[in-house]
């Protein structure tokens, strides 16, 4: 059988093996393509895995060396918390980047994440800040908040590990910080931040150039606006989107790139009730309304075809594995078992992608592979 160009093994084959020499009954390598492929067909926890494996032992020899049969839970555990998240974090991005060069990227949104159920027997926690290919349903890595710390000083480190090379980089307001923009602007991205409260100087500013700008009827400004329209569910949405093009800030030298400031205006009406919301945001790259507006909107498919998955399909939040390294390795597991699922072209919805992975092997073989091709995984 030919090794397929994206398979597993061939992305994880550089891990180094964190077991003592001479003490290894099991192949890291066969521990961590049983642990993806367990994860793909609905196994949320170790025990889960291991009873995969046992069941499925056969098939997976067709494919592993498993020379003393198949690792119990307490191994894939023990592993699992032993192998150093940089270094899976690394493989990871290996295969990713393999899918991010035969697809090319547009956009990349970046947000956080709490793993509630890694807080047991007393400890913090687990917060992991990811990073989502909004076009190709792509999670490209992901970075844990240090404890007593937060999203703003995991997130300069979340993009040291990605290629944002000619991508836009979407980000809330919490990542509306000048080192995060230069950052991006470094490492040869665009951005497109949310401007809030936490930025009260840089948030006046822009709402007194609009203002200035529309008192002006944008007479010599550098100006653009697009509208949508949206019915649904007994509401009628209307955004508008304005931006402004080489704004005059008293702190534009300050943001690194910093080129476009722009304005949403979201006005919902249900029930015979209107209610409104502006919001504002800032942007290095010189480009439409219509750009940026669905720029902001794509953002929140993170949280709808990324977390909302996670917690709803993977149970995430309500995964018990709480030993450090163990949940954090884990959890990039389920978001490389999303990705390949959401790569599939089945109309099935994730859940019974899962589903019918579990059930037939030849479908597995074809989510692992992720080309399809019936070669090695």
């Amino acid at each position: 059988m030919s090794r397929s160009p994206l398979a597993i093994h061939k992305h994880f084959r550089t891990l180094k093996d964190p077991r003592v020499a001479g003490r290894r009954k099991h192949l890291l390598g066969d521990i961590i393509v049983i642990t993806i492929c367990g994860v793909i067909c609905g196994c949320n926890d170790w025990q889960e895995i291991a009873t995969f494996a046992k069941t499925r032992r056969d098939w997976l020899k067709n494919y592993l060396r498993l020379p003393n049969g198949v690792p119990s839970h307490d191994t894939f555990e023990r592993v699992f918390d032993q192998i150093d998240p940089a270094a899976f974090q690394a493989c990871f991005r290996d295969w990713m980047q393999a899918l991010h060069e035969a697809l090319g990227l547009s956009q990349i949104a970046i947000d956080g994440k709490t793993l509630r159920g890694s807080g047991t027997g007393g400890r913090q926690t687990l917060h992991l800040v990811s990073a989502w290919a909004t076009a190709n349903n792509l999670s490209l890595g992901q970075v844990a908040v240090a404890e007593k710390s937060n999203e703003i000083t995991a997130i300069p480190r979340l993009l040291e590990l990605l290629d944002v090379n000619g991508a836009l980089v979407s980000i809330d307001a919490m990542g509306c910080q000048k080192a995060i923009a230069a950052k991006i602007v470094e490492r040869g991205g665009d951005y497109v931040l949310t401007v809030k409260d936490n930025q009260p100087s840089l948030l006046a500013a822009i709402q007194e150039c609009f203002n200035k700008a529309i008192d002006a009827d944008f007479v010599d400004v550098k100006h653009d606006k697009f509208q949508t329209e949206e019915k649904g569910h007994g509401r009628q949405e209307t955004r508008t989107y304005e931006v402004i093009t080489n704004p005059q800030l008293p702190m534009t030298d300050e943001w690194a790139g910093l080129s476009v400031i722009g304005m949403c205006h979201h006005e919902s009406t249900r029930d015979g009730k209107t209610s409104d919301e502006v919001r504002y945001f800032i942007g290095s790259r010189k480009t439409t309304a219509k750009v940026y507006g669905s720029a902001l909107r794509n953002h929140w498919r993170i949280e709808n075809t990324l977390h909302w998955q996670l917690d709803v399909t993977f149970d995430e939040d309500k995964n018990r594995v709480s030993r450090r390294h163990g949940a954090e390795n884990l959890a990039l597991v389920r978001r490389l078992a999303l990705s390949l699922l959401k790569q599939n072209s089945s109309k099935e919805s994730i859940a019974c992608k899962r589903l019918h992975a579990a059930l037939d092997p030849a479908f597995l073989l074809e989510i692992a592979t992720l080309d399809g091709n019936q070669g090695e995984v």
